[in-house]
């Protein structure tokens, strides 16, 4: 697909990865809507780029729903779905004072992740498959966001693990169930990326994480990211995959 004119949602937009992605979208002529939890961020973001700003809390359909009516309304028919958003965990089952870990913040990592790409997906999926097919039969593309974490969780990941691992689950099972209308599905499981939540961590951190990555030895960028999700959309023949962003890291139990 073209991403040239064509209009764009991306989740999780105003900030991070996410950003990285409207920015490589709108540089590349896409009409983007950035939806984000935080306003300010998706604002902020949408008038750099040129784009819209919508308030989304991912989870929720009602507030899904109308940022797609509100960025329809503005650029049309969306054919391009990046979702980026999702928030990270960590937390050992079993606490030092012998407690389990709380079930509340297991559901919570699970819901805004995995839950919430699949209700973004499947509110956005129903309107595109209703647009006339593009070339090779294709109506649109949508860009999931996985996790190295989905292979080799540390210890204390179980519920961000188990969400990323969610998302690549249902990668394969997506593209074939939306084969039938041209819409395509792809995901992404990067490893260490230089993101805002990244730079809050001491510099000898940063370091030492850099340092565990294969080749090339550093975090990533997140221009590195945009740039592959944006390929996954103009290469029609790209579906149904998930496509490890990790310099050859294996990330070591803990």
């Amino acid at each position: 697909m073209q991403i040239q004119g064509q209009a764009a949602l991306v989740t999780g937009g105003g900030s991070g990865l996410g950003e990285a992605v409207a920015r490589e979208l709108a540089r590349l002529g896409a009409k983007v809507t950035v939806l984000d939890v935080n306003e300010a961020g998706a604002q902020r973001v949408a008038a750099e780029i040129g784009g819209v700003a919508c308030k989304c809390d991912i989870t929720d359909s009602a507030s899904v729903t109308a940022a797609l009516d509100a960025a329809e309304a503005a650029h049309g028919p969306a054919r391009i779905v990046m979702n980026i958003a999702g928030i990270g965990g960590a937390k050992r089952i079993i606490a030092k004072d012998g407690s389990p870990a709380p079930l509340e913040d297991f559901e919570r990592v699970v819901r805004i992740n995995l839950i919430g790409t699949y209700n973004v997906i499947r509110l956005a999926a129903a309107r595109i498959a209703k647009l006339e097919a593009l070339e090779d039969g294709e109506r649109g593309a949508m860009v999931c966001t996985a996790s190295v974490a989905a292979f080799d969780g540390q210890i204390g990941q179980e519920s961000y693990s188990a969400s990323k691992g969610g998302i690549v689950g249902m990668t394969l099972p997506l593209a074939r169930d939306m084969a039938q209308y041209g819409i395509r599905v792809c995901t992404i499981a990067p490893g260490l990326f230089a993101t805002p939540l990244m730079k809050t961590l001491p510099e000898p951190v940063q370091q030492s994480l850099a340092a565990s990555i294969p080749f090339p030895s550093r975090l990533g960028k997140p221009e590195e990211f945009a740039a592959l999700a944006c390929h996954i959309v103009s290469n029609t023949h790209l579906n149904g995959e998930t496509i490890r962003l990790d310099g050859a890291l294996r990330m070591a139990p803990r």
